[in-house]
């Protein structure tokens, strides 16, 4: 075989290799290194940009796609120790033409994290206020949506500047009373009778308790990989002690939010609540995605789709 026919061979397998390797490399050695790639592709591919906005001292981060235009903007918020990134699986059922922005809670991922913030529901509606005042999401009425924790905060919202939402969808959201608790929380009563709520289930520490995590919080079932859920506890091992410090997470899914109770009456037509699942599901899904840790999935109301 001619020389250079060779080197050419074995240049291209070379080339080839050396993805494959550090593929291989990386699932095997760091796992979290994938899933935040992971995450930057989705992001990528579905056209979702990340930006910071600054209020004071305090640095909202975010990501956004579209402009605001003749329909209202969609602000998404996540549940407790999730982040920005949980929504992706809903925003690619969007239409492209809607402005969509989903930011990181207070505290979570991104956004600025201080030991002297108030971390109460009460505290992070105030958050979300100036975030949405800094990026001037109010000049016109705009969506709100939250799940879980996040579910709460944007019921409160709502109740507190009703002006500013022209429509709301809770999904699963903590704050609400049900006539029977699920599993995840009568689990949750069982830590806190116990004196133990600083063992959320939402806060794993190794990839059998992540397991553990997603059976609990996810109706769609299907095994993870252990590399996988090892990649899923790398990243949030640096934020666990922050969310252990939050108190307020498992009384916040605990207990009911009289100012979320009053939206019913002030928006009788406009309110979605997805309650969660009647077998003892933490979130209802039809479509599930890895949000950290919680599954869930929205219905998109007709006004959202395209045409």
């Amino acid at each position: 075989m001619d020389l250079d026919v060779l080197n050419m061979f074995v240049i291209a397998g070379g080339t080839l290799a050396i993805p494959i390797l550090a593929f291989v490399a990386s699932f095997l050695l760091w796992p979290s290194a994938l899933i935040k790639i992971y995450y930057w592709y989705w992001r990528r591919a579905l056209g979702m940009q990340v930006r910071y906005a600054n209020y004071d001292d305090y640095r909202f981060c975010f990501s956004y796609r579209g402009r605001p235009g003749f329909r209202p903007s969609i602000l998404m918020l996540h549940g407790f120790s999730a982040h920005k990134d949980m929504w992706l699986s809903v925003v690619k059922f969007l239409p492209k033409n809607l402005h969509l922005v989903c930011v990181d809670m207070p505290g979570h991922e991104g956004t600025t994290r201080s030991s002297l913030d108030d971390y109460s529901i009460n505290g992070q509606v105030k958050r979300i206020h100036q975030f949405v005042e800094c990026i001037k999401l109010n000049r016109k009425p705009f969506h709100l949506i939250g799940t879980s924790m996040g579910g709460n905060v944007a019921g409160v919202y709502a109740a507190q500047y009703p002006a500013e939402i022209c429509s709301l969808s809770l999904v699963c959201p903590a704050g609400l009373p049900y006539p029977t608790d699920n599993k995840f929380l009568k689990h949750l009563r069982e830590l806190k009778e116990s004196e133990r709520i600083d063992r959320i289930p939402l806060i794993p520490s190794t990839p059998e308790e992540m397991a553990d995590m997603l059976k609990l919080c996810s109706y769609v079932r299907f095994k993870v990989p252990q590399q996988i859920l090892q990649g899923l506890v790398d990243v949030r091992i640096p934020h666990n002690e922050f969310y252990r410090k939050c108190k307020y997470a498992g009384s916040a899914l605990l207990e009911p939010n009289t100012k979320s109770l009053d939206l019913c009456p002030k928006y009788p037509a406009c309110v979605q609540i997805y309650p969660p699942h009647a077998e003892g599901d933490l979130v209802a899904c039809t479509t599930g995605f890895p949000c950290g840790g919680c599954f869930t999935s929205v219905e998109i109301p007709c006004w959202w789709r395209s045409g």
